[in-house]
């Protein structure tokens, strides 16, 4: 594997490429995990070249100790990059990428940017599209791997691509999990082990709802849930809602098979963890 620190190494190291390689990319921010993981073997199944980047995006951040607090486990995040056989990993200092001051640009994604966790991390999506425009720019991917953990990033990404008029095709992997239904987040690293295990209430959540849809409305689900998380001191919910898989608007009946999804945000001992299903 080729470790790149600059982006005139990296665009050096890819304009030498043969023209007939086709470049995968995983943008990741590292502390790497099985779900990652996911997303570079995808990569290298579809792709000649795989490119992974690690890079923690201030401008996504709308705490200064959330962003000081990201996990940084380097050294073991290379260790599993050459383990998969990874072509590239580009791990650029902030100055690589920003001036100093940048700020984030402003989108405007048609409201989808305003929704969950928009709605709850003010200007974060402004600092996903900055940095993946800059990311996709230099790099010029064909492919662009996204793991639907992170659905409306991921709904973010396809609607950049498409306003910036990108040639890239952006593919969504299935959520990994650990074995109690927990999403696999490089944010579990902040977790003890007792706090894992509650963990698994957000998956369970999103589970009941889905296997009780038939029974009951979304307004008695949303109930329920709600409930059941009052009756923990240490697990806070910050949203919990039924949308449309696509827009993530707001539904208050189900819609077609495939259509709907269940988001929920919540903090576990103060550790701010995000999962959805698709149905």
């Amino acid at each position: 594997m080729i470790i790149l620190k600059t982006k005139n190494e990296l665009t050096s190291y890819l304009s030498g490429l043969n023209s007939k390689f086709s470049i995968g990319f995983v943008p990741t921010m590292g502390a790497l995990h099985k779900g990652h993981l996911a997303l570079l073997l995808q990569a290298k199944k579809q792709c000649s070249v795989v490119v992974c980047s690690i890079f923690v995006n201030p401008t996504q951040f709308d705490s200064k100790e959330d962003f000081n607090n990201y996990p940084n486990t380097l050294s073991a995040d290379i260790t599993q990059l050459e383990k998969i056989n990874c072509d590239v990993l580009y791990n650029p200092d902030t100055s690589d990428l920003y001036r100093s001051e940048e700020k984030a640009k402003h989108f405007d994604f048609n409201g989808l940017e305003n929704e969950m966790e928009g709605k709850y991390r003010k200007g974060h999506f402004d600092g996903v599209a900055t940095i993946i425009e800059k990311l996709f720019t230099l790099i010029k991917p064909q492919k662009a791997f996204f793991g639907q953990k992170d659905l409306q990033q991921l709904l973010i990404v396809k609607a950049l691509t498409k306003k910036l008029n990108f040639p890239v095709e952006i593919i969504g992997v299935h959520t990994v999990r650990e074995k109690n239904g927990l999403a696999m987040s490089s944010r579990n690293k902040l977790l003890n082990k007792e706090q894992l295990k509650r963990a698994s209430l957000l998956y369970k959540s999103l589970f009941f709802c889905k296997e009780n849809k038939e029974t009951k409305t979304i307004a008695e689900l949303k109930k329920i849930i709600h409930t059941q998380f009052s009756n923990y001191d240490d697990i806070t919910l910050e949203y919990f809602e039924f949308a449309s898989a696509n827009s993530l608007q707001t539904i208050s009946s189900f819609q077609e098979k495939g259509k709907n999804t269940i988001c929920i945000a919540a903090f576990v001992g103060g550790v701010r963890l995000i999962d959805n299903i698709i149905f």
